[in-house]
């Protein structure tokens, strides 16, 4: 960034998660000038220690120029900008920009936006691609939408998310364009899952047949951050089957608004579904592989093979805790 100076605008940030809290932590170690708010004020009271304030509500970070919130859905987020106590509440100030990374349909948006837009204040949607581990390697991306001054204002702070953010035009075209990613990362995720499992009945290990995939063109920042979580079976949740469900109803619901047929999409979300019928709840979506391999005979062990995410340039090697989820 260059010589830019990132106390230049004064900033708040509601909703500190795994995924917040790790991204305002980023915004601190730039030397970000940072207010926290959040739910349960003891999640957010370890970011005093990197330069944080911490406030009460919201409502505190209205004289805030630019705030971001990232909570955990469409009424939470419509609580911390409109309800009682929330960003607009205050009469005598109001943030210029809010950027939101909430996980919250086009329609949510849209309500809250008409509210902002009143106030004259500006909305940018800006969902998000990875977690906290994705984060930590500086891989994280960002695809943003709304007004294109806001965006300049936010662009600088956005892209010490991590590999940078993605402008794709006014409203909230951002939330289309995430949906559309999740929906990949279920059909990906399900492919993934049913070629592994083929290779192995075939005799192949998992991590021989991912360590020519990965090297191929077929290979992907997903399928070799995924290797280790197939390779040793550890299910630990990034993202659970039910929220990948969400995100294939709001793709479907996308679809029919637009008039595209989505039948590999909705193969995959059948899938999805009998995953969750079996009670796969808190654990990660790529368990997929498990309910491939139940459905055809095929009995899965880790192979405790240490094995590279991806994510670091230096080869670093990751080994996953071998355990049997499920």
């Amino acid at each position: 960034m260059g010589d830019f100076d990132f106390r230049d605008k004064t900033l708040g940030w509601v909703g500190t998660g795994r995924m917040g809290y790790v991204l305002a932590t980023r915004l601190l170690d730039a030397g970000c000038e940072l207010a926290v708010y959040n739910r349960t004020r003891s999640k957010a009271e370890p970011l005093a220690e990197l330069g944080a304030a911490i406030v009460d509500s919201p409502a505190e970070l209205a004289d805030r120029e630019i705030v971001f919130t990232m909570v955990a859905g469409p009424d939470d987020f419509k609580a911390v900008v409109v309800g009682e106590n929330g960003l607009l509440s205050r009469s005598d100030a109001a943030p210029a920009v809010i950027v939101d990374s909430s996980t919250v349909s086009p329609e949510a948006s849209s309500q809250v936006r008409a509210e902002t837009e009143v106030r004259d204040v500006a909305l940018l949607a800006a969902p998000v691609s990875g977690n906290p581990s994705v984060v930590d390697a500086g891989k994280l991306t960002v695809v943003v939408s709304g007004p294109s001054d806001a965006w300049e204002a936010a662009r600088p702070y956005l892209e010490l998310f991590g590999a940078g953010a993605t402008y794709v035009g006014e409203g909230d075209v951002a939330r289309l364009v995430k949906i559309c990613h999740n929906l990949m990362l279920g059909v990906v995720a399900q492919s993934l899952a049913e070629i592994t499992v083929l290779a192995e009945k075939g005799g192949v290990s998992r991590a021989a047949f991912l360590e020519f995939l990965n090297k191929s063109v077929m290979g992907s920042m997903f399928t070799r951050y995924k290797t280790p979580a197939i390779v040793n079976l550890d299910f630990t949740p990034t993202f659970t089957p039910a929220l990948l469900y969400k995100d294939f109803h709001l793709g479907f619901e996308a679809a029919e608004e637009h008039g595209v047929p989505m039948p590999v999409a909705a193969a995959a979300q059948q899938v999805v579904q009998t995953l969750m019928g079996f009670g796969y709840d808190d654990i990660d979506f790529i368990a997929l592989l498990e309910l491939e391999a139940r459905g055809s005979a095929l009995e899965l062990e880790p192979e405790n093979v240490p094995v590279s995410d991806g994510l670091r340039d230096d080869g670093q090697l990751d080994v996953l805790s071998a355990r049997r989820t499920g």
